[in-house]
């Protein structure tokens, strides 16, 4: 008989944290990660391996071993579960306690209550975003401002889906048998085992975005967690909805399969263009120019690869009787009357695009977004909850259209594109390290995910010394001249040195070294909790 795990909690103990730190879900979340963790290490080893193998000059094609699998018409997923099956507007966002009210008041028909990209993963947000989570099913948040307004639910809240941590993540304030425990089995295993049968109860139940898959594989590991919760939790099997984030090159490959792994437990597949491009530039970062991309302001859904991987998704999608879900519009309402519509028209065009391409729903960033988003896919949908029925049976992509980065129709980076990137990428990472995991930049809300976008193009354009819009080429040392320009800037609004200058250090390190680091976040990710721990 094995010994039960022995569980230490480095982080620091906070009002209310016994709540969420109970024996009982400790114990549920050690259950877990003894039983996943070594598939979860052998998957890991899988990304360097293909990633290696990519790195050496190969490509990406759709797999041969599963074309039984694509080509079979009878499977379906599970669906929708109770309160999912409208999806028309989700809004996305960290789960602080104000923008959970916000959020589930906003309108939109869905909550993305967010762990991952959009919350600094500091000890103190993930345990009040479990928290915020609890009080808001319960229905006892609320939130009163300095000033005297008061926050709370009501009658018509949104329906609450939680996005974990991705599988390359641990959690170090959290030592499972002397191993950080695993980043997306405690913020997926706290919520189930708080909340789970209290959403169940509630008419909805617990729902999760999964983040950052690269292959079926790691889908499969997801629905074994999922039965496994399920019978440990005694909640009934096929209880857990979950949608996946289709947002690496190396997945776009393996829609079907993904939704076949998951099938049990499959509602839809969402669209996420900036994590998408990032894994583009780092999967084929070795294969010279071919694969530069330009101002990221340009790399709208409208380009031919892209339209590919979204119009892929829609038909996967519907074929198998799964949501497609739509990409984020970031916009954040402006004071200016007149930009505020300018920014307004562009998400307006976005969504009325993505109704057209058969998308069920799309995601925004605020809730002043979400009537422009209702509105464009009530027009289409009117009072019908989806339009599962467009199969889009006239969708063929093939994998050169998929990587097809070569037909863009627009040109060279531009040298302000590379001070946008430099500028965003600083400010978000300063905002980060200061425990902020969403954060408003030029009037966009900005998350992980931009911050990948930003410096892996930084990376990309200095690495291949591209010549931009103008002549001039994204030199190292241009690179480096701008850093210490916006570095200035920052210090002069008033931003914290220490944390400024942590974030040149990120920056620098990886954005001019010579080779691409896997993931922005692991190397952030292990500065900040030093950080965290020195503070303590």
């Amino acid at each position: 008989m094995s010994q039960p795990s022995r569980i230490d909690v480095l982080g620091e103990h906070e009002d209310r944290f016994d709540e969420i730190l109970t024996p009982a879900a400790l114990d549920f979340v050690a259950r877990l990660h003894e039983a996943f963790a070594d598939r979860r290490a052998e998957l890991l080893a899988e990304r360097r391996r293909r990633g290696a193998l990519l790195a050496a000059g190969g490509t990406l094609d759709f797999l041969p071993e599963t074309r039984a699998v694509r080509e079979d018409p009878t499977w379906r997923v599970a669906g929708a579960g109770p309160g999912l099956a409208d999806r028309r507007v989700e809004i996305t966002g960290p789960p602080e306690r104000r923008m959970a009210v916000n959020a589930l008041n906003s309108g939109a028909k869905v909550w993305l209550a967010d762990f991952e990209d959009a919350t600094s993963p500091t000890w103190h947000n993930l345990l009040t975003g479990q928290l915020n989570l609890l009080d808001a099913i319960e229905r006892r948040i609320d939130d009163t401002t300095p000033e005297g307004k008061r926050y709370r639910i009501g009658d018509t809240p949104a329906t609450i889906v939680v996005r974990p941590r991705g599988w390359h993540l641990d959690e170090q304030h959290l030592l499972i048998d002397g191993r950080p425990a695993i980043g997306a089995l405690v913020d997926f295993g706290l919520h189930l085992f708080h909340c789970g049968r209290r959403q169940i109860e509630r008419g909805s139940g617990p729902y999760f975005y999964l983040p950052k898959l690269e292959n079926h594989l790691e889908a499969r590991l997801w629905n074994d967690v999922f039965t496994f919760a399920q019978h440990e939790s005694g909640i009934p099997h096929g209880t857990i909805r979950a949608t996946v984030l289709i947002e690496t090159i190396t997945a776009a490959f393996e829609m079907d399969e993904i939704l076949y792994e998951l099938r049990e437990h499959a509602a839809g597949l969402n669209a996420g263009r900036w994590d998408y491009l990032f894994s583009l530039i780092k999967n084929f970062a070795t294969h010279g120019p071919r694969y530069v991309l330009p101002d990221r302001a340009t790399l709208t859904m409208t380009q031919p690869f892209l339209r590919a991987y979204t119009d892929l998704l829609v038909r996967t999608c519907h074929r198998r009787g799964a949501h497609a879900i739509g990409g984020m519009a970031a916009a954040v309402p402006q004071r200016d009357p007149a930009a505020n519509e300018a920014a307004l028209t562009k998400v307006r065009a976005d969504k009325e695009r993505e109704v057209g391409d058969g998308f069920d729903g799309s995601w925004v960033a605020h809730p002043g977004l979400v009537a422009t988003c209702r509105t464009a896919f009530d027009t289409v949908l009117d009072a019908r909850p989806h339009q599962l029925d467009r199969t889009r049976e006239d969708v063929e992509v093939t994998a050169a259209d998929l990587l097809g980065v070569h037909r863009l129709s627009v040109g060279l980076p531009t040298e302000q594109g590379l001070r946008s990137n430099v500028a965003v990428a600083l400010r978000y990472l300063t905002a980060w390290l200061g425990g902020s995991g969403a954060v408003a930049v030029f009037g966009l809300m900005e998350d992980v995910a931009t911050a990948e976008i930003a410096r892996c193009q930084i990376w990309q354009w200095q690495h291949h010394c591209s010549r931009l819009t103008g002549g001039s080429l994204a030199t190292p040392d241009l690179v480096r001249r701008l850093i210490d320009r916006e570095r200035a800037t920052l210090l002069a609004e008033g931003a914290d040195p220490a944390l400024v200058d942590d974030a040149v250090r990120i920056l620098e390190e990886t954005a001019l070294g010579a080779e691409l680091p896997a993931f922005l976040t692991t190397e952030a990710y292990a500065r900040h909790l030093v950080r965290i721990r020195t503070a303590a």
